[in-house]
């Protein structure tokens, strides 16, 4: 998705073939800088000290040599006033002509490009099949478990790296849904993961041209009448849309514009039906891998995505939200000033991006704060009251900045963008998957699979299964709580173990599996890979251990609020058997909660000493 930080103006973007780029109305920093129609008359910022005026004149010459004959004594107005409607009525007819053959130019312009697109997907669609399928027979003939694995590996290399350059070349859609694929390394292999990887960084660009145009199209005003500067090129780009710096002329505000991609409008529903016809099409070959839930999730999704007047009022909401709450964390989210369906004007919060960490380490931000942060923000949104869930929290759409201004708490700010994929959780799937979490935690496997059950209708067949997709951990790790758990530090081993799990047979299994689980648990899953991703990437010297500690004590707020809620029904809490529970529940609830505080401390001082790999076993 996308930032509106200027550290994104360094940000890799899509690079097109200049004919495609022109056709499709955008195009990258690097290509428009050798394409002169592109660069001609646009300055590195635009300064417009007024209304754009154009004057239109016309030029008058003689007649051409012609005669002027009476034509039987009419006089001279009448054989001007007959002329100019014959040449009118002529010119009239021209245009018309003309126009209907544009338009008809137009038609078959869309027809071609509709076609191409067309068929980039299908062929790759094709050459990935028929590649699988005779992997698979080679594969059967071969005995060695070595060359077994070598020779799916490759396949799997092949056709991600020939779906890559598809998405790449349609942009728009496509790129949204490989950076979807790209955080799903609990269902993809990691040939096809780590293959959509760049396409977090690598997105189109549209021409400043095309954003003028959507800008008159969508306001009826001119850009440079509402803007008295405006930036042409974007500082960052992303699947759907990007953002340029810009000075509001009445206020003098510095703003930060977001403007979807123009293209998008002409080819948002030709590209959803090829994505459900390729999903439709790969389960037909492929039964066991079953596929369209994703493209269903997607046809939801991406409406709410494209609108960007609903992004505004989710960030409008969680600005709220997180305002109101007793304890304040370092959460910065944008003020929208107004938005149209394409258009969103907002403040300017500038960041850096979260891998940055050169940047955290040279301004003195200790990593495990901003991982600690991090973990209460996405928290909060899960189990928080009436909180909104932001369903799309990856490395582009999360800056970091330093903030000396607190006397207490973190020195630095989490700005928060791209509000456009929100979810609210359904209060009994909160409650339920909160005591899920602490069932993990505890390593409690009949609690685990009773609540894995409320939580996303699994059966005991595909427990193991289900606790390895929301752990992102081996079922062998997370129910081995003598070692720790999911405490545990995970290990290179472990990724290993559980990609060739999903090779052996696993796969089609948790396929099938995700598609039977609701909506909602599949985005809650993929906000927790993201989440997980991000805390990776941060490369924390206390692992794992703290970001569970911090989901405990999340959930065990959520437990303790539905057993208060509980008592409430039998009630005043003030009558002595009412009290007496509600003090149990409150000793409950605290117990987890010093159990966890000391926990903690023990982890801040082996911090101190430079201790990494810490887990529970160690704690013992």
């Amino acid at each position: 998705m996308l930032s509106s930080r200027a550290s994104l103006a360094a940000t890799r973007r899509l690079v097109p073939t200049t004919s495609f780029a022109q056709q499709a109305g955008w195009t990258c920093a690097q290509c428009r800088n050798s394409i002169p129609t592109l660069r001609k008359g646009v300055p590195s910022l635009l300064r417009a000290n007024g209304p754009t005026t154009r004057r239109y004149g016309s030029k008058t010459g003689g007649n051409g040599g012609r005669q002027d004959h009476n034509y039987g004594g009419r006089s001279r107005a009448r054989r001007s006033a007959v002329l100019a409607a014959t040449g009118g009525g002529v010119a009239a007819a021209a245009a018309t002509v003309g126009g209907s053959l544009l338009a008809f130019g137009d038609d078959i312009k869309n027809s071609y490009e509709a076609m191409e697109r067309t068929g980039r997907v299908a062929a790759a669609l094709v050459l990935c099949i028929n590649d699988y399928y005779t992997t698979l027979g080679r594969r059967d003939k071969v005995e060695k478990p070595e060359e077994k694995e070598t020779l799916l590996k490759a396949c799997h290399q092949r056709c991600a790296d020939r779906t890559l350059k598809v998405l790449e070349q349609s942009g728009g859609i496509f790129i949204k849904l490989g950076q979807h694929l790209s955080a799903m390394n609990y269902l993809l292999p990691p040939e096809w993961t780590t293959t959509f990887i760049p396409l977090q960084d690598r997105c189109p660009v549209s021409s400043f041209e095309s954003i003028q145009a959507m800008f008159k199209a969508d306001t009826g005003q001119d850009l440079l009448d509402y803007f008295s500067e405006f930036s042409p090129e974007p500082i960052g780009a992303a699947s759907l849309a990007q953002v340029h710096m810009a000075t509001i002329r009445e206020t003098g505000q510095r703003v930060a514009v977001k403007v979807q991609h123009p293209s998008l409008k002409k080819w948002a529903k030709l590209d959803m039906n090829l994505t459900s016809f390729t999903f439709s099409t790969l389960k037909r070959f492929f039964p066991e891998y079953d596929l369209e839930w994703l493209s269903s999730e997607v046809e939801v999704s991406l409406p709410q995505e494209l609108n960007f007047e609903c992004e505004a009022e989710n960030s409008k909401r969680t600005k709220e939200y997180f305002g109101s709450l007793s304890q304040p964390l370092p959460l910065v989210i944008p003020d929208v000033l107004w938005a149209k369906k394409r258009i969103l004007v907002m403040a300017c919060e500038a960041g850096k991006r979260l891998d940055d960490l050169d940047y955290m380490d040279s301004q003195g931000i200790d990593r495990d704060e901003v991982s600690a942060t991090l973990a209460r923000i996405f928290n909060e949104m899960i189990f928080g009251e009436g909180a909104p869930l932001h369903c799309d929290p990856h490395g582009g759409n999360i800056a970091i900045r330093k903030n000396d201004t607190r006397r207490r708490g973190p020195n630095f700010d989490i700005v928060l963008y791209d509000h456009g994929l929100y979810r609210d959780i359904p209060q009994d799937l909160r409650r339920s998957y909160a005591k899920m979490w602490l069932a993990v935690i505890d390593g409690d496997m009949e609690g685990m699979k009773k609540y894995v059950n409320e939580v996303a209708g699994i059966g005991e067949d595909k427990f193991p299964l289900f606790a390895s997709a929301i752990t992102g951990r081996d079922f062998m790790i997370v129910s081995d709580t003598n070692e720790g758990g999911v405490m545990k530090p995970k290990e290179a081993s472990e990724q290993k173990t559980m990609s060739t799990a999903l090779q052996e047979g696993l796969l089609a299994d948790l396929v099938q599996m995700l598609g039977q689980v609701p909506r909602i648990i599949l985005l809650i899953l993929k906000t927790n890979d993201l989440t997980r991703s991000l805390d990776e990437s941060l490369h924390t010297k206390q692992g794992p251990v703290r970001q569970f500690l911090i989901l405990a004590r999340y959930c065990m707020r959520t437990v303790f609020y539905e057993q208060l809620e509980e008592i409430k029904k039998r009630g005043s809490l003030y009558w002595p058997p009412n009290a007496i529970r509600v003090f149990a529940a409150w000793l409950g609830f605290l117990r987890v909660e010093l159990k966890l505080e000391a926990f903690e401390l023990w982890l801040s001082a082996k911090r101190l000493l430079g201790y990494k790999n810490l887990g529970l076993e160690a704690a013992a």
